[in-house]
């Protein structure tokens, strides 16, 4: 009885489920960026989140602390590390886009509330994607690892401070900081493309998560300039509220993820 009705509930998704072709994607300017960081802000002032994700962020951090304190020879994946969590802020701003959707339905503002897509047919979506991102953040780390093994295997650093010294200082350091910031570049460049549409859409809309992802490349291939300038933007904003000993992410982090599903709706049509 319940394989039945998990097939009549599958059946059932893929009869109202949409093709990207159903879909049509508008084209942006630079105006709309600011004004979904407007919109971002307003909705973050409406419901401020800051205290959870700075309990989580600590916890990050302190766990970040702890393996690299009992691993020193992981001090070469101390950047990877940390820049690569940029790739998962699509997951972790989905609370965000469902409270942003409830605040301009005019339907109350609670958190257990944002996390009812569990039980709808975003989930499984939302999910595809998120193992996506986690494989991408995992290759991103390999290849930091590649390129720092590829450079530094003949003289490795014997500390954190002698690491420092080559990084600087040295040819291979040199070249470590370019190759490495290329292809971070690149990870990002893909990620943007991937997902900047994708999961404001599939918790908005009834898709596949190959839909979605199909989606948001049309979106940023139509918009690339301005995605571009938005990614740089988050990237920056990122970075400034990571520079005050994390506190600032907690509140950078909630305002660009309501910006990012105003965003997303003045990319995709109703």
């Amino acid at each position: 009885m319940v394989e039945l009705t998990q097939q009549n509930e599958e059946t059932a998704f893929e009869d109202i489920c949409l093709h990207s072709s159903q879909i049509r994607i508008r084209k942006i300017t630079l105006q709309d960026l600011w004004q979904s960081l407007r919109e971002g802000y307003d909705d973050y002032g409406a419901k401020p989140s800051s205290i959870p994700l700075l309990i989580l962020f600590y916890s990050l951090f302190a766990l970040i602390l702890t393996l690299f304190a009992f691993g020193q020879d992981l001090r070469y994946l101390a950047f990877p590390v940390v820049a690569g969590f940029t790739l998962f802020g699509p997951i972790a701003a989905i609370a965000f886009f469902e409270m942003s959707r409830r605040r301009e339905r005019g339907q109350e503002l609670r958190w257990r509330l944002t996390f009812r897509f569990i039980h709808s047919y975003s989930f499984a979506p939302i999910l595809a994607l998120s193992i996506m991102m986690t494989l991408l953040y995992v290759a991103w780390l390999y290849m930091a690892e590649l390129i720092y093994f590829s450079l530094f295997e003949a003289t490795p650093p014997v500390s954190m401070s002698d690491f420092i010294d080559q990084l600087f200082s040295t040819r291979h350091g040199g070249a470590l900081i370019a190759y490495g910031n290329f292809v971070g570049f690149l990870f990002a460049f893909a990620a943007l493309a991937l997902s900047v549409v994708a999961f404001p859409l599939t918790l908005d809309k009834p898709v596949t998560s190959l839909t979605a992802v199909t989606v948001s490349v049309r979106a940023f291939m139509t918009n690339t300039f301005v995605l571009a300038v938005w990614g740089l933007v988050v990237v920056v904003l990122m970075t400034l509220g990571a520079a005050v000993f994390l506190i600032g992410l907690a509140v950078v982090l909630p305002i660009l993820g309501h910006a990012t599903w105003h965003l997303y709706r003045k990319i995709i049509e109703p």
